[in-house]
């Protein structure tokens, strides 16, 4: 996934389809010249429509598509033909993606399976032929119904990317050069804070073929739920996983200190985020010896999976997968 073709969030005008009018018409024929009402129904207008596609990454498509507008449904016709339907307008997101209501913020619908398909913007139902106010005591109605309007409002659709484990660390805490180890993935990498601008994806290889969906997450620092660094615009891509693998360098000054800065973060930006499963990864292990190590553990959770790794040096990193895949497969 590129960086700069990453989009997760796009606002968009969608207009569906007005339905078609109701026909008035009536009956005429040789030797019946006062036949009675077969005026056709008027056809629905275009839905909008979204789309689950497991080959999409991204809401780049819909960036410069900003309005997306259905065709009308076509008027009855005599004979009670029903007028043809307004041709539906088909997008095709993500999955993860949440449409919202572009003023009060309220979810619509999210798409989470390949091929499903949610009417995102209904288009207007077709009026009715007159051939359906025909009574007893009105036998030539000449009322019939014109199409309803279509919707024509403004969406906003929102990417929360689906993956089995969350990244979450500091700025070079190693999670992108974890990524790149287990995985086929190629986030930037490079020896300074913020490397990461944009989440990446990496399918990770387990024993006997299986496999899980491993996320990397751009780094948070102490105060981002206050809008520093690069805030909380990508925490929302966590908030689908279903384990949370935090990541502190072993050069850290207080380990269990930035534990406790990352917690809290994240609760400020979504208290459910805690109640997710958590493990804990100490990085660049390759730079400490057994002893050290030993101490180090001594000042961290009791409660807390933890595994010391080197990704260069493919220290603990089967060990790390193990404890990844335990997690994933635990009974509640």
């Amino acid at each position: 996934m590129a960086s700069n073709n990453f989009i997760d969030y796009v606002k968009i005008n969608c207009r569906s389809g007005k339905g078609g009018a109701g026909s008035g018409h009536f009956f005429r024929a040789k030797g019946l010249p006062n036949g009675g009402p077969d005026g056709g129904d008027g056809g629905r207008g275009g839905h909008i429509i979204l789309e689950g596609n497991s080959q999409l990454w991204t809401l780049l498509h819909l960036q410069y598509q900003k309005h997306l507008i259905a065709k009308p449904g076509e008027s009855g016709g005599e004979n009670l033909r029903t007028g043809a339907q307004g041709d539906d307008i088909i997008i095709q997101v993500p999955l993860g993606t949440i449409a919202r209501d572009a003023e009060t913020g309220e979810k619509k619908l999210e798409i989470t399976e390949h091929g499903q398909r949610l009417i995102l913007t209904p288009g207007g139902r077709g009026g009715l032929g007159n051939d359906h106010f025909k009574s007893a005591t009105n036998q030539a109605p000449t009322y019939f119904q014109p199409g309803e309007p279509g919707i024509d409002e403004w969406v906003i659709l929102e990417l929360k990317l689906l993956a089995d484990v969350g990244l979450v660390g500091f700025p070079n805490a190693g999670k992108s050069t974890l990524l790149s180890v287990v995985s086929a993935a190629r986030p930037k990498i490079a020896d300074y804070a913020f490397t990461t601008l944009t989440p990446n994806l990496g399918v990770v290889a387990y024993r006997d073929y299986k496999s899980f969906v491993m996320a990397d997450i751009p780094g948070i620092i102490e105060g981002a739920a206050e809008g520093k660094g690069l805030g909380t615009r990508f925490l929302r891509h966590i908030e689908r996983n279903s384990i949370l693998l935090f990541m502190i360098s072993v050069d850290s000054k207080d380990i269990a200190e930035e534990y406790q800065i990352l917690l809290s973060e994240l609760e400020q930006f979504n208290p459910d985020l805690l109640t997710k499963k958590r493990l804990l990864a100490i990085t660049k292990a390759d730079l400490i010896d057994d002893e050290l190590e030993a101490e180090i553990r001594e000042t961290l959770p009791t409660d807390l999976p933890t595994v010391f790794i080197s990704s260069l040096a493919n220290k603990n990193i089967m060990q790390l997968k193990d404890m990844i895949w335990q997690a994933l497969h635990a009974k509640e």
